[in-house]
């Protein structure tokens, strides 16, 4: 009985893969090696950043309508934070008894001086705020 030779292309890299079965460990080895010593100089974070660098503040207005929080509690607070470094868009809700206010920075900034830099212009406002309200938090 004669063996039959492989006649399409997969049969034929099936068969020289069998034939030469010490070349294709050497060479799969040499795959796991490399593929591990790149995964360890890999620099890239396994879970990269998407959102942009923000700071949230939230400032109590007990017993103002949303409109008046909005006049005397977020307005000066915006503007406060107008001429922060960095700043890329600011947005705010107000409603009653509460002002929220997001700080959007340029990608790739320094969180921990943001959020200096906000605590900054917040000691700042003084009496730009209503008298007896607490000071807005970051």
């Amino acid at each position: 009985m004669s063996e039959a030779l492989p006649s399409g292309l997969q049969a034929r890299i099936i068969a020289a893969a069998i034939r030469f079965r010490g070349v294709v460990a050497a060479f799969t080895a040499a795959l796991l090696i490399v593929g591990g010593v790149s995964l360890s100089e890999m620099r890239y974070d396994v879970f990269p950043e998407f959102a942009p660098a923000e700071v949230g503040i939230q400032a109590e207005a007990p017993g103002l309508a949303p409109q008046e929080v909005e006049e005397r509690v977020t307005a000066p607070i915006e503007e406060a934070l107008l001429a922060a470094p960095g700043l890329v868009r600011l947005r705010s809700v107000s409603s009653a008894g509460l002002s929220v206010i997001t700080a959007f920075f340029a990608e790739g900034s320094d969180m921990l001086r943001n959020r200096a830099v906000i605590a900054e212009k917040l000691a700042t406002l003084g009496l730009s705020l209503p008298p007896g309200l607490p000071p807005p938090e970051i």
